[in-house]
């Protein structure tokens, strides 16, 4: 219990106290675990945030992002160049907020090998964790993205020599990691204009896919992870899956609201899984907003629906934000679940006057 005087509690002290709401609980669980070997553990950051860590204790880190979605009704429309309102028509702006607290301290990051972002929406590429990398990574880590990517990072401040351009094609060795960039479906990233000061004609057919967008495909001694990010689902995932040994699949997974075709729906999981051939997948991204929350229970049960006619070889997992997952340990099991705690019950003696209080 806190020893403040409610004269000394100001919304500055409440904020420094309570934020972010699980302090530096996941840095030391991530900086604390040895991978065995034979084994890689991924946490879920929220959204599409990823961590991975391997068996050579080599940490890599995706699309970690710490800002928020709406705070106030107080905002002006979309413009007519926003995304959303070049989908619909509509300009009333989109009452996303965020769902999820932050579940790790970007400034408290001090051991990892890599830096990597998929696209420029900014619920991927985030100024604050660009910011706490440069100031808490004790190694000149890269900063790895697609064009546009790395120009937002410029912008920002970050030293053009720490950033890597790459495009599909293009593989990228980390310590024992390789890592092969392969195309995105993101369709929504074409709709969106990547430099608010140059916008080319809504009419104009982008060309420059590459340079908006990528996936990645993370081999490592054990197992690979792709990575699709944002992806829509796309038929070519089907020759991804003859590229690539794919153990586990990551995807972006919601509940799109109605005349929106942003997320993958649960029968888009199952076909991406099933196209990459997939031992797991993992639906992500549909944690975080409100008004688009999806419900992996869905995708469970289309699964078990389809699972026998179809043959599935792969098993969906049901994750929660600031979890982990241990590739092979956890192949087959489907849902996650938080220490539970207590582990240490009647090591000592209790202290109560009967047993029947318990």
């Amino acid at each position: 219990m806190s020893d403040k005087k409610v004269q000394d509690i100001t919304e500055q002290t409440w904020k420094d106290e309570v934020f972010p709401e699980w302090g530096t609980w996941l840095n030391e669980e991530i900086d604390r675990s040895t991978i065995p070997q034979g084994k890689f553990r991924l946490w879920w950051l929220v959204n599409m945030g990823l961590w991975l860590k391997t068996d050579h204790q080599t940490n890599i880190v995706m699309d970690l992002w710490c800002g928020t979605g709406k705070q106030t009704h107080d905002k002006p429309d979309m413009s007519p160049r926003h995304q959303w309102s070049r989908l619909t028509g509509g300009r009333t702006i989109q009452p996303n907020l965020r769902a999820q607290p932050m579940v790790i301290d970007p400034f408290k990051i001090h051991y990892l090998d890599a830096y990597l972002c998929t696209h420029f929406h900014h619920d991927h590429i985030d100024e604050n964790v660009a910011a706490a990398l440069l100031k808490g990574v004790k190694e000149p880590i890269p900063f790895i993205g697609p064009q546009y990517v790395v120009d937002q990072w410029i912008a920002w401040g970050v030293p053009a020599e720490r950033c890597k351009v790459v495009k599909p094609g293009d593989s990228i060795q980390i310590k024992d990691v390789e890592i092969d960039v392969t195309d995105s479906f993101d369709r929504s990233a074409l709709i969106s204009d990547p430099n608010k000061n140059v916008q080319p004609p809504m009419d104009e057919f982008p060309d420059d896919m590459d340079k908006r967008a990528v996936n990645y495909v993370m081999k490592t001694d054990t197992g690979t992870v792709y990575d699709a990010a944002d992806s829509h689902y796309s038929a070519y995932f089907a020759k991804h899956g003859q590229d690539f040994d794919v153990d586990v699949a990551i995807c972006a997974y919601g509940d799109n609201p109605v005349g929106i075709q942003d997320k993958m729906t649960s029968i888009d999981v199952l076909r991406t899984a099933e196209d990459l051939n997939a031992k797991v997948v993992i639906p992500m991204h549909w944690d975080v907003w409100t008004n688009m929350l999806g419900d992996p229970e869905e995708i469970e049960m289309l699964w078990r629906y389809r699972r026998e006619r179809f043959g599935y070889k792969f098993y969906p997992f049901s994750w929660l934000p600031g979890g982990h997952f241990t590739y092979p340990d956890d192949r087959e099991k489907m849902k996650y679940y938080h220490q539970r705690g207590f582990e240490d019950r009647y090591t000592h003696p209790i202290e109560l006057p009967y047993k029947s209080f318990l």
